[in-house]
């Protein structure tokens, strides 16, 4: 069953003892907030963040970060792509979420699709899903030798445990291992065209798919709530162990958020969330926090309701608290992603920045802020 944290212990009291001090690369991260007149940390703040470098990084650090996409929700933009992020531990890369355009800014990032060992979804909201299938479905056998050459683990959310309400589609709505097996059914005449040519391959064949489910739970769980747990393991191997805790984000259930520890250095995601202990006990001590972020007057300034605002914000996290959760959970560096609203012509890169300076003031966080945008790499060690 799912441990409360009140009365429980740290579960990262070790991290820094076994891994050492990790410090994020000066050229990717943003100096501290705090500590400097104003004046000056605006000016060394957007100075450190123009020098976060964009476009293809390949596999060469020990320990890699590249946002492959911020923008948050599921509308389209032509300037940001959809969420996802890509971690390089030991040359192998392991993908956070699948927004659209995930696999051309994979490449983009100048990633190799046979480096490709692991994808994780937070949830199952089509912005954070929109390309997960497009990886095996383009970069299966028919890719060659710039295609999978071992199965790709796959680890996402469990079933809901409630029934589907769309038309057409009935019964209890799927986790990732059955949404991948209805996907492969939706686009069998691909690859069976292909495979009738002898130049493809089942896409199915590689990937290896697990359902995540918080631990005690047996099947489906009908709840949409986050009850406050300690963090379980989802996945070990050499390069990296991936913990989770679940996130509460509206009505969606099950929704996570992951932590990645290696022997370089520690990086969590949120997922989509409202603020919550969950993820402060997850981050606690980590090197970089992937944070999502929501500003609300922004979301106004399009024209959308208060009430729908005042709704979105149940599912999501103000810019302003991202300050305080950072200096609860005593990350060195926290990177504001799922941006929303994307648009720069609503919410310009200079307020975001703003924005986050004031929040790490206001709650005296000491470390790092970073805004996130497309292609950015951060090269943690």
């Amino acid at each position: 069953m799912c441990e409360p944290t009140s009365d429980a212990p740290d579960p990262y009291p070790s991290r820094r003892r076994l891994l050492g001090t990790v410090a994020a690369s000066a050229t990717a991260v943003a100096v501290p907030l705090l500590g400097t007149d104003r004046a000056h940390a605006t000016e060394r703040t957007t100075a450190a963040e123009n020098s976060a470098t964009t476009g293809p990084q390949g596999t060469g650090k020990a320990l890699s970060l590249t946002l492959l996409g911020t923008n948050g929700g599921p509308p389209p933009l032509a300037t940001r792509y959809g969420i996802s992020s890509a971690l390089v531990v030991n040359g192998r890369t392991y993908v956070v979420d699948c927004g659209r355009g995930a696999v051309t800014q994979y490449l983009r990032a100048g990633l190799s699709m046979p480096s490709l060992a692991g994808i994780f979804l937070t949830h199952l909201h089509a912005d954070h899903i929109a390309d997960y299938y497009a990886f095996p479905m383009l970069a299966a056998g028919a890719a060659g030798a710039q295609g999978f050459h071992t199965p790709v683990e796959v680890h996402g959310p469990g079933p809901a445990g409630i029934a589907s309400t769309v038309t057409g589609a009935p019964g209890p709505l799927p986790g990732t291992v059955a949404m991948t097996r209805l996907a492969g059914q939706a686009y069998a005449s691909s690859p069976t065209f292909f495979m009738a040519e002898h130049t493809g391959t089942d896409p199915a064949t590689l990937l290896n798919v697990h359902d995540v489910l918080p631990p005690g739970t047996v099947g489906a769980s009908a709840t949409n709530t986050a009850p406050a747990m300690r963090p379980f393991t989802v996945m070990e191997n050499d390069d990296v162990k991936v913990t989770a805790v679940l996130v509460p984000h509206g009505a969606v259930f099950p929704a996570y958020a992951y932590r990645f520890d290696t022997d370089h250095g520690s990086v969590v995601f949120s997922g989509d969330t409202t603020p919550t202990p969950n993820l402060v006990t997850l981050a606690r001590g980590a090197d970089v926090l992937v944070h999502e972020a929501l500003y609300p007057e922004g979301l106004t300034g399009l024209g959308l309701p208060q009430a729908l605002v005042d709704h979105i914000l149940t599912g999501h996290t103000d810019v302003a608290e991202l300050g305080r959760i950072a200096a609860q959970s005593d990350v060195r560096t926290l990177i504001a992603t799922h941006l929303g609203p994307g648009q720069r012509t609503a919410v310009s890169d200079a307020t975001w920045r703003r924005l986050l300076r004031d929040s790490a003031r206001d709650a005296d966080y000491g470390g790092r802020m970073l805004l996130g945008s497309d292609l950015m790499h951060v090269a943690v060690r």
